[in-house]
């Protein structure tokens, strides 16, 4: 027998004897990735505006100051009978009109501190806080 049919021959035994006692690589376990903060399709953080909002001030958003992580969203959603926006003071979101049961989400990417208001009803304020 040559010296490659005999290493050959031993190494099939080796894989086989391995085999029948059951031997197995272990496999990588997969790392998590960390979950995404919630996105529009998800929800986000939500706020309502509710019936009569126009009338409420610093109630019109509820709830009305809302802090939350950066990367998060909120999605306020128009449950009066009227349209609202949902409007940054500093002018880095515009909703435009939501009509009655109409939503809009806005995603906060940086720190901060952002006051708001209804741009139709100027009295409706809320201040969302990004840590």
């Amino acid at each position: 027998m040559s010296k490659f049919r005999l290493l050959l021959s031993i190494g099939v035994l080796v894989v086989a004897s391995a085999c029948a006692n059951g031997y197995s690589a272990a496999a990588p376990s997969p790392t998590p990735a960390p979950a995404p903060a919630p996105g529009p399709s998800e929800g986000g953080t939500p706020v309502s505006i509710p019936l009569g909002a126009s009338t409420l001030g610093n109630r019109a958003f509820a709830p009305d100051q809302l802090e939350i992580a950066v990367g998060g969203t909120v999605t306020w959603t128009n449950t009066d009978t009227v349209a609202h926006t949902t409007t940054a003071d500093q002018g880095s979101w515009d909703s435009g009109s939501v009509a009655p049961g109409g939503k809009f989400s806005s995603t906060y990417s940086t720190a901060g501190t952002f006051p708001y208001h209804c741009a139709i009803h100027p009295g409706m304020v809320g201040t969302i806080t990004v840590r």
